[in-house]
């Protein structure tokens, strides 16, 4: 599919353009009880999009991802804990064009391609593995700053259950039970086409 959309690209370079994002995430997981995005990450990858009207185009991405949890120790409670997986992401995005601001939303499929768990510092072993596929909802807003030079502010919040199994603390969310990654993520894109 990517292959098929790079070579359109060529086909009609007026509607077509290219990219490369970088960022950094803020994340928390809603339902492992440590709240607040304690948790930061790295997020780079590359874009196409596709012209569709004078105001509105639609984006497809390759981002890696670092999302998680993290609960650092403190005066009042010596434990710590942290959650960290590697995701590489395929977003697919509307996006609506505003003079210097761009309103974007849109799903995204998550694989896992690596995690670490770790609580007072050891390893943590459970059968509650990370799910190896996620689905995510997306929205933010852009500023341009150049023509070519972008600024972002995305979330990107969990829409299915990112672990295996259900485990207690879980909370609600749409139409099922379980842990969801919540993130913030701020970012920057140069257009290079």
């Amino acid at each position: 599919m990517l292959f098929l959309f790079a070579v359109s690209v060529g086909a009609d370079a007026q509607r077509f353009h290219g990219g490369v994002i970088a960022g950094l995430s803020a994340s928390q997981v809603a339902g492992d009880t440590y709240s607040g995005y304690n948790k930061a990450g790295i997020y780079a990858g590359g874009y196409v999009s596709l012209d569709v009207g004078g105001r509105s185009s639609f984006q497809m991405e390759l981002t890696y991802f670092q999302k998680g949890s993290r609960k650092n120790p403190d005066s009042l409670d010596y434990s710590s804990y942290l959650f960290r997986t590697n995701y590489v992401e395929l977003p697919v995005l509307y996006l609506y064009k505003i003079n210097k601001f761009t309103f974007e939303i849109g799903p995204s499929a998550g694989f896992l391609v690596g995690y670490t768990e770790r609580r007072d510092g050891y390893p943590v072993y459970s059968d509650n593995l990370p799910a190896s596929v996620t689905l995510q909802i997306n929205a933010g807003l852009r500023f341009d700053i150049t023509g070519r030079l972008t600024a972002n502010l995305r979330t990107n919040n969990s829409l299915l259950n990112i672990r295996k199994h259900n485990v207690t603390g879980d909370v609600w969310r749409f139409w099922t039970y379980g842990q969801f990654h919540d993130v913030l993520i701020l970012s920057v894109s140069y257009k290079l086409k």
